[in-house]
């Protein structure tokens, strides 16, 4: 067995470097005052995904410098495209539906200039693991990976006799389309565990017959936090809790980048101390109108200005009941409408929870409810658990097949 590193390849394969074999471009780098509201198409890297071009994402350049300082850049049919900025490797080939287009930095093409080179064997080594993991191991840059044709020109590319690529690339090709039907179906099966839950949910709190108030009527307190002076730069690496908007989502809190303040921080922010049981609400930005309980196992804490607490009185209403009536899709949508009403942002006023008006029946059939839905919405997250480990696995085969493509284990 030939080896690269910690490679191998079968004898009979030959090994050369890749400018030896593959014709090598980036793109010319054109900045952002040469962009146009229409113009030549160009792409970027967000553009070439992982087997296909997303043109939605494509920019436009001045026409006359596309056709003239810009001419060598114009993409050909067959080019393959590849990223070399952010996520490192995706892939594709292009078509003539595709064109025309231009290149842009953080993207390469790729032409094979060797004779006996099929242009879908490469395609599908540039996407293996072999090659992108030693590309990677090149890399510069912390937050963002980059890596530049200096880079690729010192990798080399394994060239089996034609016959062999060709079989290589017909049995990839099929394994991948029975693999792509798998993960559509893994996809929907998922879309449709979730919607299962929503559409049931929906269905409780559009249908309910029940005594309508305001939140006003059925809390003890409704009010938002802040941020410590100083900010982030001031937070604690433990202590109390201070609970932002990334925390709540639909249903559940999540832990990660939750944010920790000392005695004296926590102090200023008393008036927003949270209780085991209460209703979170961001009332801020994008995440605007999310909501879930808060889990007494991270008391004490409080919260900042984009997330509101709700608690409810508790011989009225069930927080959980609470929790899942706002995020059904009637109330939902009547807190994303009052949301966007904001001048500038999206935002929920204090004002405006307290006035918000909710059906509700008595405490007893809110109970039964919460069992109820509590009982589905597990049976949900365990059909959601199976089939998001389907799609790993599919991911997994996928890369597994390809590995021994290029190791030459292909019976």
């Amino acid at each position: 067995m030939k080896k690269i590193g910690s490679y191998s390849y079968p004898d009979n394969w030959e090994l050369h470097p890749l400018p030896d074999v593959l014709f090598l471009q980036e793109g010319p780098g054109i900045r952002k005052k040469e962009y146009q509201d229409h113009g030549y198409p160009m792409i970027n890297v967000r553009c070439v995904q992982d087997g296909y071009i997303d043109m939605s994402k494509a920019r436009a350049a001045n026409m006359e410098l596309a056709t003239t300082k810009w001419a060598h850049f114009q993409i050909d049919e067959n080019d393959i495209l590849f990223t070399i900025s952010g996520t490192i490797g995706r892939a594709a080939i292009v078509k003539k539906s595709d064109l025309p287009l231009l290149m842009n930095t953080s993207v390469v093409r790729f032409k094979p200039i060797h004779p006996a080179l099929d242009l879908n064997f490469v395609y599908h080594y540039l996407r293996s693991d072999f090659f992108v993991e030693m590309l990677k191991d090149m890399s510069t840059g912390t937050a963002i990976q980059n890596v530049g044709p200096s880079h690729l020109k010192k990798l080399h590319v394994p060239v089996p006799p034609l016959p062999e690529q060709q079989r290589i690339v017909s049995i990839l090709d099929e394994a991948f389309a029975t693999i792509a039907k798998a993960k559509n179906n893994a996809e929907q099966n998922l879309k449709n565990a979730k919607e299962l839950f929503e559409s049931y949910l929906q269905g409780v709190f559009e249908n309910g017959n029940w005594e309508t108030k305001s939140l006003k009527e059925l809390t003890t307190k409704i009010g938002s936090g802040a941020t410590p002076r100083g900010g982030q730069e001031n937070y604690k690496a433990e202590g109390i809790s201070l609970v932002r908007s990334m925390n709540v989502h639909d249903w559940e809190f999540r832990e990660r980048n939750l944010a920790f303040i000392d005695e004296q921080q926590a102090k200023e922010l008393d008036g927003v101390s949270l209780q085991e049981n209460d209703v979170l609400l961001n009332i801020t930005g994008a995440s605007v109108a999310r909501c879930c309980v808060f889990p007494k196992e991270y008391l004490p804490a409080r919260v900042n200005q984009h997330v509101s607490i709700i608690r409810p009185k508790k011989e009225l209403l069930d927080a959980t009941f609470l929790n899942l009536l706002l995020t059904s899709k009637p109330y939902k949508d009547q807190l994303l409408f009052t949301g966007e009403q904001g001048a500038t942002r999206q935002a929920i006023t204090k004002a405006q929870i307290e006035s918000f008006r909710i059906s509700i029946p008595p405490l007893k059939e809110q109970h039964t409810i919460v069992r109820q839905l509590d009982t589905l919405r597990a049976e949900t997250k365990r059909l959601e658990a199976i089939y998001q480990q389907k799609l790993l696995n599919l991911e997994e085969l996928k890369k597994s097949v390809l590995q021994k493509a290029f190791r030459g284990e292909l019976n």
